[in-house]
């Protein structure tokens, strides 16, 4: 029987969680690794099926409650909660203010995942090297036939949230990542920002609204499925991650996002580019990208912090095991 104490230290591994899964690179589900409660996570996760909505809808509340270890899968959610409302604001203003910079840290992060991803698979063959390629075909292609802009509407947001909380529980890839990918991340990251702000709260409410019912569908309709596939097919699932996360670095290359370059060193450019729908125009990107200071040896730099923070949880992760 775990105390008030015991919960409230699964809070604080939920909030650790958390702020893994607010920077594209890092995995909530390595965090659950490294603290020893994925095991735990995943299986209450399991747990709320067919059974517990029977004893829901009969008023049997506290055998719900317990056959879904409501107290533990509380204190997670709670802990996430919390890290990633704390730290929305924050990331909005890097990638405002430091695009190079931000997306060369989470350029790191998202090499060493990869990197240690591979590592951990053991008797390689001819199989698994298809399934590496096939990973990173699909991940570039993703990244490069998916629009720029994709649309705000409200069920895509559902459908970003559907899909990005199921890299929730998968080791090596975080559901920020995913957003990164679906073009929604700073949109999202915005919204929370905005309801912690108070500005347009209503209306980033609503949209925030529709993304967590998405997350819910999501983990719920995916999560038996990606169980599954990891305990039967733990390598090959994996190493297909691990290919589309490489193939995906194409999406957070530092120099990408002309525009959010261009506006980060230019103050009245930014103020433009905020009243047009489609943002500045092309040639006015291309005129002013000629000049801007590219920060090469600072991307450089922020790259190698990155690798290093992955490195660094990978070591404490076996050190805690060992």
């Amino acid at each position: 029987m775990r105390k008030f104490k015991d919960y409230l230290m699964v809070g604080v591994k939920g909030a650790c969680m958390g702020a893994a899964d607010v920077i594209p690179g890092v995995s909530g589900g390595t965090i659950a690794f490294i603290t020893g409660i994925y095991d735990e996570f995943v299986g209450s996760i399991a747990r709320v099926d067919a059974e517990a909505v029977r004893m829901l809808l009969k008023g049997r509340i506290r055998d719900f409650w317990g056959h879904i270890n409501g107290w533990f899968l509380l204190s997670v959610v709670a802990g996430i909660g919390v890290s990633v409302v704390s730290l929305a604001g924050l990331m909005q203003m890097l990638l405002n203010n430091h695009p190079i910079q931000t997306w060369a840290f989470f350029f790191g992060l998202i090499v060493a995942s990869s990197i240690f991803i591979l590592r951990g698979i053991s008797g390689w063959k001819a199989l698994y090297g298809g399934l590496l390629a096939l990973g990173v075909v699909l991940g570039v292609t993703v990244c490069t036939l998916s629009p720029t802009q994709t649309p705000e509407a409200l069920w895509f947001i559902f459908l970003s949230g559907a899909i990005a909380i199921c890299a929730m529980i998968l080791p090596g890839i975080s559901g920020s990542f995913i957003l990164l990918i679906l073009g929604k991340y700073e949109y999202i990251m915005g919204c929370i920002s905005g309801l912690v702000s108070g500005k347009d709260f209503f209306q980033n409410l609503a949209v925030m609204a529709v993304f967590l019912v998405g997350a819910v569908v999501g983990i719920l309709g995916f999560s038996k499925l990606l169980h599954w596939l990891l305990a039967r097919w733990n390598k090959e699932t994996l190493i297909v991650l691990a290919g589309f996360i490489i193939g995906s670095l194409v999406k957070v290359w530092p120099w990408s996002n002309a525009e959010a370059i261009v506006c980060s060193q230019n103050p009245e450019l930014a103020l433009m580019a905020e009243t047009l729908p489609a943002g500045l125009p092309e040639e006015i990107v291309s005129q002013y990208m000629a000049s801007a200071d590219l920060h090469i040896w600072g991307a450089v730099l922020f790259a190698v912090i990155g690798f290093s923070l992955v490195t660094g949880i990978e070591v404490a992760g076996k050190m805690m095991k060992k």
